[in-house]
């Protein structure tokens, strides 16, 4: 086991390793075979605000310091984390049942992100706006909004914990992060560890590992955060916009998905296959972009059919640190019970299953469902499992009607010989992303991602983190006398 289990199941609270006060501990267990990796007493009320207040007082120095300066420290993190790369690796296949492939594809966009934050240090600029009163000057300056609140998921804890924490850290921000409780370490700890080992100054990050059950709404509604970035699901988003609403903070909210990877009559059909095949499997179909829905056009259908269902069978179930595991454990058992009943749901309303997958412990095998009743409510929400609802269509009129027929709006994808045909297609879409010839699961560091309708509020990446994590300031000056009515 890493020495990361034991070495960071604490809290890092203004520069300091600690354990929590409360009065219970969150258990960190591997979801493939149950192994006890950490122990970690929750962080308190009292310990939330100190990490606020070691942020805010934190915070103030971090802003007036060259941004030269502050993008060093990513560079060093960014080092850090590739020399690093072998044993992070191991902790996302250990904490959150990642595979190895899962593993290499997070850490990937991770680095990436990471590049961007360099850069994104030195993006700010301000203005000078005319004036029609006389001998006026505006100036807009572009600033940091303090102190920002970050809570983050478990399926890619450290990717998703970084994309927010970085970008934060390098406008001039300090940070208050909260990881999901059964990723404490990838999602939280860890990444205090390598900012640590980078040279951020103390204060800037803190890590609180606690639970709702043990601080209610005391992150959301502390004073001292300006905005909260949320990564999860729309019931939590939507507590998470009213308390923020309710207590005038901003919240960036990045939610779940039910996306519809659609397959038109001039689809190259081996193609069209692999993408939907990886876009709904993809870490065991935990992934808020994931294509819940296959729509096939029915001149098509039964080719692509044969084939979908064959490279499904295909798949290999098992041990996460396997290379050649595609399916691992989803995180917990309560999740491999969810994604069960919603089997059993479908069935029982009379769909058919083509592939029938088992479910042992927390390893919950494929299944390839067809013939879901067109008003079943499991055709409108998000599946975060390895189940897969394959629908036929007359023509681009009606896949149209079933994509928009979600009150998601995240990702999706279509296939189509002919590119302009995709995008007129992928335009009608009512969803914040889509992409033509290729998979659903798609992030990239300088492009807006983010949803839709119930998948969010707000954009994350490039120019649009700047308008996350900053505000602006109109300082006038007058340079003449201004006259008064009075």
């Amino acid at each position: 086991m890493s020495s990361y289990f034991t070495d960071l199941a604490r809290q890092y609270i203004d520069g300091e390793w600690r354990p929590g006060t409360g009065s219970w501990d969150v258990i960190d267990f591997n979801p493939y075979d149950d192994e006890k990796l950490a122990s970690i007493t929750v962080a308190t009320v009292d310990e939330v605000d100190q990490a606020y207040q070691a942020a805010a007082r934190a915070q103030k120095k971090w802003a007036e310091t060259s941004p030269y300066t502050r993008r060093a420290v990513f560079e060093r993190a960014l080092r850090l984390i590739e020399d690093r790369e072998q044993e992070i690796t191991d902790l996302i296949i250990a904490e959150l049942g990642g595979t190895r492939v899962k593993a290499g594809f997070e850490l990937h966009l991770a680095k990436e992100f990471l590049r961007e934050s360099v850069h994104l240090a030195l993006r700010p600029e301000g203005r000078i706006l005319p004036s029609p009163g006389e001998g006026k000057e505006n100036r807009v300056y572009r600033v940091p909004v303090g102190v920002v609140g970050v809570i983050s998921p478990f399926n890619f804890p450290f990717l998703l914990s970084l994309k927010s924490v970085a970008p934060a850290l390098a406008l001039g921000n300090a940070v208050v992060l909260k990881p999901h409780q059964n990723t404490p370490i990838a999602g939280g700890t860890l990444l205090a560890k390598i900012f640590e080992d980078a040279g951020l100054p103390g204060g800037l990050l803190n890590v609180v590992v606690t639970d709702i059950a043990e601080i209610g709404d005391a992150f959301l509604e502390h004073p001292v955060p300006k905005v909260i970035s949320f990564t999860g699901s729309d019931k939590v988003g939507r507590h998470v916009a009213t308390v923020c609403a309710r207590n005038f903070k901003r919240a960036v909210l990045e939610l779940g998905g039910n996306s519809a990877l659609v397959v038109l009559d001039d689809a190259d059909i081996d193609y069209a296959v692999d993408a939907a095949v990886f876009s709904r499997f993809v870490h065991q179909g935990q992934v808020c972009m994931a294509a819940n829905r296959v729509l096939v056009d029915a001149s098509v259908a039964d080719e692509f059919t044969e084939k979908f269902v064959a490279k499904v069978r295909g798949l290999k179930v098992g041990d996460p640190r396997d290379p050649q595991t595609v399916i691992g454990p989803v995180i917990n058992s309560a999740q491999a019970a969810a994604v069960s009943g919603t089997v059993e749901q479908a069935l029982a309303e009379g769909a058919t299953a083509l592939v029938r997958g088992t479910t042992t412990n927390n390893l919950v095998e494929p299944t390839v469902l067809t013939g879901v009743p067109a008003g079943s409510p499991l055709l409108q929400q998000e599946v975060f499992g390895p189940v897969v609802f394959l629908l036929t269509f007359d023509g681009e009129e009606e896949a149209v009607r079933i994509v928009n027929d979600t009150p998601y709006g995240l990702s999706g994808a279509v296939h189509t010989a002919d590119i302009e045909r995709g995008v007129a297609f992928a335009k009608r879409t009512e969803t914040g992303m889509f992409h033509v010839n290729d998979g659903t699961v798609h992030d990239e560091p300088i492009v807006p991602f983010g949803g839709e309708k119930h998948s969010g509020l707000g954009r994350l990446n490039g120019e649009t983190t700047l308008e996350a994590f900053t505000t602006v300031k109109w300082i006038s000056v007058q340079h003449g006398r201004s006259a008064f009515p009075f």
